[in-house]
């Protein structure tokens, strides 16, 4: 392997580190998405609102059939479809692996995806189009869970590496590069 090929891509032994680390978020984000959909279950099935903090978020359970926002809510199979895509998505991606935020970005979207497919699935009226459990209120503007929360700071954690120019790969954009060298900053290398 010339110096070109070692620059391009990193050793087998990092990207393996990088997969694993992708794969112990996304069991995290799984797992800690599920148990509190579990807890919300028993805890406010009697369908009666209970503050979290104070009257700005709330503990409110509803299984939602569409996406956030309930977007989508008569066509459950679509976010069922498109979460397997983002599914296949991850995992495809995945094997270019160099940048630990990068691991840390996809592992809580395939752990929150996960945990909002396994719903589509075990939750009424199943096959594909169960209702995800959704608890958390935030005053009235919407309802989400757990997942939502890693999907929103995994879209965070992408778009702040999107404008630092790093690539899945941890290599970063040559012209994003030059433009931090110019302004004084350090290259992230």
């Amino acid at each position: 392997m010339d110096d070109a090929d070692r620059r391009d891509h990193p050793p087998g032994a990092r990207r393996r580190r990088l997969f694993a680390l992708l794969v112990v978020v996304a069991v995290l984000a799984y797992a800690s998405d599920q148990l509190t959909k579990l807890v919300a279950l028993e805890l406010l099935a009697d369908g009666q609102p209970r503050p979290f903090i104070g009257e700005l978020i709330q503990l409110r359970l509803i299984g939602n059939p569409g996406a956030a926002l309930s977007l989508g809510a008569g066509n459950t199979w679509v976010m069922t479809l498109i979460a397997v895509v983002v599914l296949i998505a991850i995992v495809y991606v995945a094997k270019d692996l160099g940048s630990r935020a990068w691991a840390l970005a996809l592992g809580l979207l395939l752990g929150s995806a996960l945990g909002n497919l396994t719903d589509r699935f075990a939750r009424p009226p199943g096959g594909g189009e169960g209702h995800v459990v959704d608890f958390i209120d935030y005053n009235g503007w919407f309802i989400g869970n757990v997942a939502d929360i890693w999907i929103v700071g995994a879209a965070a954690l992408i778009v702040v590496l999107a404008l630092l120019g790093i690539g899945v790969d941890g290599r970063r954009d040559k012209k994003q590069q030059a433009s931090t060298e110019k302004s004084g900053g350090q290259p992230d290398g």
